[in-house]
């Protein structure tokens, strides 16, 4: 039993005790408590900034997209079903205002201005990440992701970057989850072609490099 309880230490709190944890802290915002509101914003700011920003390329902009989400979310708590995740429904209300904020600035034709702000992926090796070429390679990638259509590009950053499963996307989206499968296998089929070209480029001048530095 204590070999048990230390090994369920370790793997930390199961989904269903975090499903309840969430749900009490939903309710005590309910109720008005400033705290669990703060709570709330920081368990989920960071997230949902870094796909409004990838979407928008605006930090201002971006910025106040999360702001009007997280003010609708809490003007609308009552409303909010505890059996969902809360996550989710942020990242619904955060995903439209930021459709709507695109709607303003750019047509929704299917390709967007392409990006060149590089972004450093989770897990690389630390000396590949900083030579030029590594980053030349990353901004390649993401401005490929840029030129997606938006529901492509969203699918695409909530699938990779934020880890969630297609049904949680089809939630977020607003979609079937026959249509966000059938988002990510064109958005990888046309990120392929995109990037294939360039990618092989890049790899064969680290190659390159690396055997010079050898």
């Amino acid at each position: 039993m204590k070999t048990e309880a230390l090994e369920a230490m370790k793997n930390g709190p199961s989904d269903a005790e975090q499903r309840q944890a969430e749900k009490r802290l939903i309710d005590r915002a309910r109720r008005g408590d400033s705290d669990a509101l703060r709570d709330i914003i920081d368990a989920h700011k960071d997230r949902v900034f870094a796909f409004v920003r990838r979407m928008i390329r605006n930090h201002h902009d971006a910025e106040e997209i999360v702001q009007d989400a997280f003010l609708k979310a809490f003007a609308n708590l009552t409303s909010f079903k505890t059996e969902y995740r809360f996550s989710t429904w942020l990242f619904t209300i955060a995903y439209r205002l930021s459709l709507n904020a695109m709607r303003r600035t750019r047509p929704l034709t299917g390709d967007v201005e392409f990006s060149h702000m590089p972004f450093a992926g989770p897990g690389a090796e630390q000396t590949i990440a900083e030579s030029d070429e590594a980053r030349r390679l990353t901004s390649t990638v993401w401005g490929a992701v840029d030129k997606l259509s938006p529901p492509q590009q969203a699918a695409v950053l909530l699938f990779y970057r934020h880890g969630y499963g297609c049904h949680d996307i089809a939630e977020i989206l607003e979609l079937p989850v026959a249509t966000v499968k059938s988002h990510l296998h064109r958005a990888r089929a046309r990120l392929k072609d995109m990037l294939e070209p360039q990618v092989t480029h890049e790899t064969g001048r680290l190659r390159t490099l690396g055997g010079l530095a050898g």
